[in-house]
């Protein structure tokens, strides 16, 4: 009996060609997401670029960006790895609920989680007004309020993807590790971690990027004020009505991290085979 192979179509990966009116509504799709990015980068001012990087808005938002975006990170990593292993590693009752709960930020609109922050953190909020009241401190509108909004919005994908690689990790390896004697702390020190890297490095690669872009929570829980709330994006919006060079200036900035952060995480993400 002699086996038979199916036909396969040059310039595919497998399978069978998909027809051609799917290959152009596709190729419109393409079109449709590139070609904004396309307009960015030729409407770019390069011939102004050393002049409007060394403005002082677009100095004060980068460095208010990139220093909220890393404290936002440092956050996540340190509040969301844990939970990510309670998630991975632990039944309880109502789990999904507060795990769906933990992730909502990613698929919450940006507003509503800056009026949350509000409700929560606010001078009458939840927890800002106890706060105000024993300390006289308050939240909102402060440099510390860039970070809070862009922790909340930013760790979920950390959360989604750790937990993601705690679940492809031999729990052979942690039997083994503790039939040895090591205890709890060593294993996850020695074994977990270690093999746990890469979806760590590549959580907190989305985590930063996702930080580094936010704009609705954080105009809505700390304002958009020059030299002490207004990040990028901030500035983009801002600079768009009165020096729209600068906030394309920025806004390809945002444009090329996001690139690079695609591009790091190709392997991971956008490799096939």
């Amino acid at each position: 009996m002699s086996e038979t192979t199916a036909p396969t179509t040059s310039g595919t990966a497998a399978g069978v060609a998909p027809p051609r009116s799917a290959v152009v509504l596709g190729l419109l799709g393409l079109t449709v997401l590139v070609l904004p990015l396309l307009g960015l980068t030729v409407r770019t001012p390069w011939g102004r670029f050393g002049a409007l990087v060394t403005d002082p808005v677009v100095l004060q938002a980068l460095r208010l960006s990139v220093v909220s975006s890393l404290a936002a990170l440092a956050v996540s990593v340190v509040l969301g790895v844990p939970l990510a292993l309670v998630f991975a590693r632990y039944d309880f009752p109502g789990k999904p609920f507060v795990r769906a709960l933990a992730v909502l930020p990613m698929v919450l609109p940006p507003v509503v989680g800056g009026v949350g922050l509000l409700a929560a953190f606010g001078r009458r909020g939840l927890v800002g007004r106890p706060l105000a009241e024993a300390t006289g401190i308050t939240l909102p509108f402060t440099p510390v309020a860039v970070v809070i909004a862009a922790t909340f919005v930013a760790m979920p994908f950390l959360i989604v993807t750790v937990e993601s690689g705690l679940r492809m990790v031999d729990r052979r390896l942690e039997d083994a590790a503790a039939t040895l004697g090591a205890d709890r702390w060593t294993i996850l020190r020695r074994v977990v971690l270690p093999a746990l890297w890469p979806s760590l490095a590549a959580g907190m690669a989305l985590c930063w990027a996702r930080a580094l872009g936010e704009f609705g929570a954080t105009i809505t829980f700390a304002g958009n004020m020059p030299g002490r709330t207004q990040t990028m994006p901030l500035a983009v919006y801002l600079e768009l009505e009165r020096n729209p060079e600068a906030a394309y200036l920025i806004s390809f900035i945002l444009l090329a991290v996001s690139v690079a952060v695609l591009v790091a995480l190709r392997d991971r993400f956008l490799h096939t085979t």
